[in-house]
């Protein structure tokens, strides 16, 4: 045993204790960061504008920060950018975290000093816990990967800016620089293509241990591996034994990336984004994501049901239930208040708090009145998938409503790894599955007003296509599982096989 992985043993054995401490105490954590909040918030031009200094509890709370998003936070983020100081947070934010919305064109996300040790310490915990849990802890002396975006920062407002994934690779430990890949040259290559060629060239002769990043571009990084060495991943690193992934649900692309390594390892899952570190996997054996309930974030949890009502019921932690789906609504030390992430999660335990997140609030079908969401098509592909036998590469669906004659349907479009024996068959099992899996759907197709859904097949690297010319090609661009409109599919249609 290396020096690196026999010190990280008893620190992962502290760390283990202290979050599973924490699970005992998570609402009165939840609490006590409420309070620290609406504290530190009222010297602020928003604590000001909402009278937090008239706000002591949750039920106060409610009543004076309503649920937003991000084109009504808009005016305070450009006071912020204009170099005003205690606008959504004391001082001024250490960063702005870039990203891209879908109405609102690019985000800027504050990142403050009380906020980034979220950001930083909760990957290290999900990788602490592993440690603990397993005794793996071997994988700390090799070689360890994350697919990101460039580290190099801009500066908007004199603050500097850039995509989060490069924020925090500029506060990786000391210690584990010489572990990391690619190198930072690397890193700032901005096209996909030629950045992935580059890691490929950096790696493929490393002892590689832990590999991580969004599934679909993790499964590109192993596709050029193998068209390379025309060995399994497995094969080419050896002691590759950790994946850890995150930003888009797992089960979807698990067979394809687990038959492209050539042998089972251990996964960790994380629920991060540019707004805060939510969740992460505490556990190989429980289902289920801990929620990160004492890391200066207060959460809200909405019926997902109601997000796009005027007043819609607002949970505090103590209030959820198991198996009911909520968008999940943030306050936190880096300025955000009631602010809706746009995802949607379900708990699957209350003790301790451990969910699944199940789509997105604004990724949905409902043209004709049966809202299935992202968990429901993610779920229904990947039954008819295992029975067929059959590998997914990247999906989305969209409805068609017919103008004329026939009845409108829903439309999957479907990048096969490998194509079903019979489609016909394949088509029937998967819309049989989302019939029980969504009894609306299945009202509208058993009172004959939806005919069965449509597979329209994706020739092989057609989304990767799609992706590229729209300009979202690599790092934490992903491709929406549910659309209620046909912007998507009629972009899609270039890359179609019928």
């Amino acid at each position: 045993m290396k020096i690196k992985s026999f010190l990280a043993k008893p620190f992962a054995s502290y760390v283990y204790k202290g979050i599973r401490k924490g699970m005992a105490t998570a609402v009165a954590d939840q609490e006590k960061i409420l309070k620290n909040l609406i504290k530190v918030g009222r010297v602020t031009e928003f604590g000001k504008q909402a009278r937090l200094d008239k706000t002591n509890d949750y039920e106060e709370f409610r009543q004076a920060v309503k649920i937003r998003d991000y084109e009504e936070m808009k005016p305070f983020i450009s006071q912020i950018k204009e170099g005003k100081h205690n606008v959504l947070w004391k001082g001024r934010p250490i960063y702005f975290a870039k990203t891209s919305g879908t109405t609102s064109g690019t985000k800027y996300i504050p990142i403050t000093k009380d906020s980034i040790p979220n950001h930083i310490n909760t990957a290290r915990n999900a990788l602490l816990c592993y440690m603990a849990e397993t005794g793996n802890s071997r994988f700390a002396d090799g070689k360890m990967i994350f697919l990101s975006g460039s580290p190099e920062l801009e500066r908007i407002g004199d603050i500097p800016t850039g995509r989060l994934s490069g924020i925090v690779n500029h506060h990786i430990p000391s210690y584990l620089r010489t572990n990391q890949l690619p190198s930072y040259e690397t890193n700032c290559i901005e096209d996909w293509e030629t950045k992935l060629n580059s890691i490929v060239d950096e790696t493929i002769k490393e002892n590689m241990t832990l590999i991580s990043g969004i599934p679909p571009w993790m499964q590109m990084y192993f596709d050029e591996l193998i068209k390379r060495k025309g060995k399994k991943v497995g094969e080419i690193f050896p002691n590759f034994s950790v994946m850890v992934q995150g930003g888009v649900n797992f089960e979807p692309y698990k067979a394809k990336l687990f038959e492209s390594i050539g042998k089972k390892i251990d996964t960790i899952e994380l629920f991060p984004a540019s707004e805060g570190f939510f969740a992460f996997q505490d556990s190989q054996q429980a289902e289920g994501l801990l929620l990160n309930t004492n890391s200066g974030i207060f959460f809200e949890f909405v019926p997902a049901g109601e997000i796009f009502n005027e007043n819609p019921r607002r949970l505090s932690l103590k209030d959820v239930k198991v198996g009911e789906n909520y968008a999940l609504i943030i306050n936190s030390n880096a300025g955000l208040w009631g602010y809706n992430i746009g995802d949607t999660v379900k708990f699957v335990s209350l003790d301790p708090y451990r969910l699944v997140v199940t789509g997105r609030t604004k990724h949905f079908i409902s043209a004709f009145g049966e809202h299935v969401i992202g968990e429901e098509v993610e779920y229904s592909l990947l039954k008819a998938a295992e029975e067929a036998n059959v590998h997914i590469t990247e999906f989305t669906v969209a409805p068609f409503v017919s103008k004329g004659e026939g009845k409108s349907y829903h439309e999957w479009f479907i990048e096969f790894e490998n194509t079903p024996a019979s489609m016909p068959e394949f088509a029937k099992k998967l819309d049989e599955t989302l019939q029980k899996k969504n009894v609306y759907y299945g009202d509208l197709i058993s009172g004959n007003i939806l005919r069965p859904l449509k597979i329209t097949t994706v020739r092989k690297n057609g989304f990767i296509d799609y992706m590229k010319s729209v300009g979202k090609l690599g790092g934490q661009n992903k491709v929406p599982r549910l659309s209620n409109d046909r912007k998507i599919a009629d972009e899609l249609v270039k890359w179609t096989e019928n």
